[in-house]
């Protein structure tokens, strides 16, 4: 078995080819955001600092889906070694389910700050330049410090999900608190335009101060003290205490082996265990190239994820907290208990959480060998509709992944981690590095993981047919949507197996994603026909 990394596959609207380089490629969902990675990259900076370049541009130039009060992950292939970084905030210390009951919730709100746990994206900028990078932070953020200045022209995708959430918003965002949202991103009083030029000053100052002081001012200065006294003002739980305590773990990456390749994901919280756990029940089916778009290779794929999801929804939580360890998960003794639970019927699941996403997911690599995987998120949009006055910071709303059942794995609880839905992935072959992927979009993420990989390994695609063939996603119980690109023919033969299958008319909802691969010398690099993406080329 071989992967076919080059040539044109025909067989997707596109038609598009795979992008060639050799010193440098960075790609991201937003064309601003790679080329200012690239720069870095011919700047004398290396993979990691154009990924972080490009990381701080996507928070001004597409801020519907993450922001500097989100999280991050990231998979960073250096020197031949590959190291994990998760900077998940926990929950603050002073919350509890018992006040939240007192307060009269009875679940975790979407908005406000009830569903704020310390943002984690600066840290792991900081952790990641100071391990790994080779410029100073304030020449990698000058990019995007000069976009929130200066302005930006806004996509046109992206002013469509702005127009979304600022409809979304101004139905549910009614207290003072909010104020500061529609100030900043909707000061005209509606969304941006495609094209319209977009200035973030507020924004400008606080990624500067982060660079200049290496994100000590984001959790023991400055901007914690205005995070504090915001969240007091307004009744909220987060404290100056909690922004303090926080350090982004390294982690050993987690990992199978499918086919010619192993795939790579950060431990839990995060959910990439999910992708793991479904190529492990698939390994054991035969997929070759002529079943890429059948009715049984979509079939097994979806009955695969559902019996991972249904365990994840009942395991993975902060590893601190969790009575499954990840290593069983994995297992060959797992995966062919459930092998043997999939029919030629689709299978009803436990029921599990229809949520969408908010999340932005690059990849980079340098001339050098070295590799990143990056995604950071605000969830669900701009997160939790809150932006701490004066300063840009829009805060993420995670803490909505927590379930507000005691007796669940996923409980609330003070200092606490949330289940995770943002993934990187990453490939290597034979332990060699291999290249970086991701698919953003909520609990998408490892549904696009295991269908990029099937793409990339059993049915023989290049990074960009894989990114480009069409898509399902699994909602819940056996309720399927599938792009309108999938042969009317599997429609209906998912159909008959029992699937609940609804073909939608837009694209979206099915993830965003990119990949990196290196071969020999040589880089291959693709992105989302889905997005405004972009992977730029040195």
């Amino acid at each position: 078995m071989s992967l076919n990394f080059s040539g044109l596959d025909v067989s997707y609207p596109t038609h598009r080819y795979p992008v060639f380089g050799a010193k440098g490629m960075v790609a991201t969902s937003n064309a601003l955001a790679a080329q200012a990675g690239l720069d870095l990259l011919k700047q004398g900076g290396n993979a990691v600092d154009a990924a972080l370049a490009a990381a701080a541009c996507l928070t001004v130039c597409e801020p519907t889906a993450n922001g500097i009060g989100g999280d991050a992950f990231a998979l960073v292939a250096w020197q031949g070694k590959l190291y994990g970084l998760n900077a998940s905030g926990p929950a603050p210390r002073g919350i509890s389910l018992e006040a939240l009951k007192k307060q009269g919730y009875t679940e975790i709100p979407r908005y406000g700050f009830v569903p704020v746990n310390v943002p984690g994206a600066p840290a792991a900028w900081a952790a990641l330049a100071e391990r790994f990078g080779r410029l100073p932070l304030s020449q990698v953020f000058a990019p995007a410090v000069e976009y929130a200045e200066q302005g930006y022209p806004v996509s046109s995708i992206l002013s469509r999900q702005w127009n979304r959430a600022w409809e979304i918003y101004k139905q549910n965002l009614k207290g003072e608190e909010f104020r500061a949202w529609f100030s900043t991103f909707a000061p005209g009083g509606r969304a941006p335009r495609a094209g319209e030029l977009v200035r973030l000053p507020d924004h400008a100052r606080t990624l500067r101060l982060i660079a200049e002081t290496n994100g000590e001012a984001f959790y023991r200065g400055e901007l914690a003290e205005k995070i504090d006294a915001f969240s007091r003002q307004h009744g909220g739980y987060l404290r100056a205490e909690d922004l303090a305590a926080f350090k982004p773990e390294w982690v050993e990456p987690i990992g199978t082996k499918f086919g010619p390749v192993e795939v790579w994901e950060i431990p839990p919280n995060g959910q990439g265990i999910v992708a793991l756990m479904a190529l492990n029940i698939l390994r054991g089916f035969d997929l070759g190239p002529e079943e890429k778009l059948t009715a049984r290779a979509y079939h097994l794929q979806i009955e695969a994820l559902k019996l991972a999801f249904a365990e994840a929804q009942r395991s993975v939580t902060d590893p601190r907290h969790m009575q499954v360890s990840p290593e069983y998960l994995l297992s060959e003794d797992w995966a062919r208990e459930k092998r043997q639970l999939i029919q030629e019927k689709a299978l009803l699941p436990p029921p599990s959480p229809e949520v969408k996403g908010g999340t932005v997911y690059l990849c980079a690599a340098d001339g050098e060998g070295n590799m990143v995987s990056l995604i950071q998120s605000n969830y669900m949009g701009f997160g939790s509709g809150l932006v701490v006055p004066g300063t840009g910071i829009a805060l993420h709303n995670r803490g909505h992944n927590f379930s507000f059942d005691p007796q669940h794995i996923n409980c609330l609880a003070p200092g606490k981690r949330p289940y995770h839905t943002i993934i990187p992935g990453f490939l290597t072959a034979a332990g060699k590095p291999l290249g970086p992927f991701g698919v953003m979009g909520g609990f998408m993420q490892p549904q696009g993981h295991v269908q990029v990989v099937l793409n990339l390994v059993r049915f023989g695609h290049n990074p960009q047919a894989a990114l480009d063939a069409p898509r399902f996603q699994w909602i819940r119980g056996n309720k399927v949507h599938l792009e309108k690109t999938v042969p009317q023919e599997v429609v209906e033969e998912l159909a008959a197996l029992g699937h609940e299958v609804t073909v939608t008319e837009e694209n979206t909802g099915y993830g965003r994603g990119q990949i990196i691969l290196r071969a020999g010398d040589v880089l291959l690099g693709g992105t989302e026909s889905r997005v405004d993406g972009t992977v730029a080329v040195w």
